[in-house]
């Protein structure tokens, strides 16, 4: 898994193999972040489920200003801050090693340009996710959402935002849905 664009161009992320994760493949990861990318310049991020890390340490590669990683695994977090500690020291990078509800909660009043969400399949996370960042108001006028699961239907969002765009890549669908004015 590499870095695909931006000022870390071809930097190595060390993989995450807990059971239960599935690394974004380097061309899903190459075309979300062409669709994306007038969003990128400056942004403030949040990695929710973050994994690796690998979507918003692309996201900083590309110009975004911060990232948030957050995720409940130990062994994820030493990850993430590992792919970290290979940029630049000075990256504004936060990492969190906590249940992705508490964390929405935690980062209260704090707002995201751009929020990827890709939790573990087999469950109704981002429907919560969704919901939770929906009555914090944790997303600014017209950012964006990347919503990542293996069911069509699971996509599905309230009228507090529009779709942009979905597409199918082998067996993972992604749609990326923008906060209405």
């Amino acid at each position: 898994m590499k870095i695909i664009s931006g000022k870390y161009k071809g930097r190595v992320l060390k993989g995450y193999t807990l059971k239960g994760t599935r690394p974004t493949m380097d061309r899903v990861k190459e075309s979300l972040f062409a669709t994306i990318n007038e969003y990128i310049d400056n942004s403030v991020c949040l990695d929710l489920f973050a994994g690796s890390g690998a979507l918003g340490i692309e996201a900083l590669s590309m110009g975004a200003r911060e990232a948030i990683f957050v995720d409940k695994e130990y062994m994820a977090v030493k990850t993430i801050k590992s792919n970290l500690a290979m940029l630049d020291s000075n990256i504004n990078a936060t990492v969190l090693n906590m249940d992705y509800l508490k964390a929405l909660e935690k980062l209260y009043p704090k707002q995201f340009d751009i929020i990827f969400l890709d939790p573990p399949y087999k469950t109704d996370y981002l429907h919560k996710s969704l919901k939770k960042i929906e009555e914090l108001n944790l997303i600014k006028d017209n950012s964006i959402v990347i919503l990542e699961s293996d069911d069509l239907e699971k996509l599905e969002f309230s009228s507090y935002y529009k779709e942009l765009k979905t597409k199918k890549y082998g067996d993972k669908y992604i749609r990326i849905i923008k906060k209405k004015d």
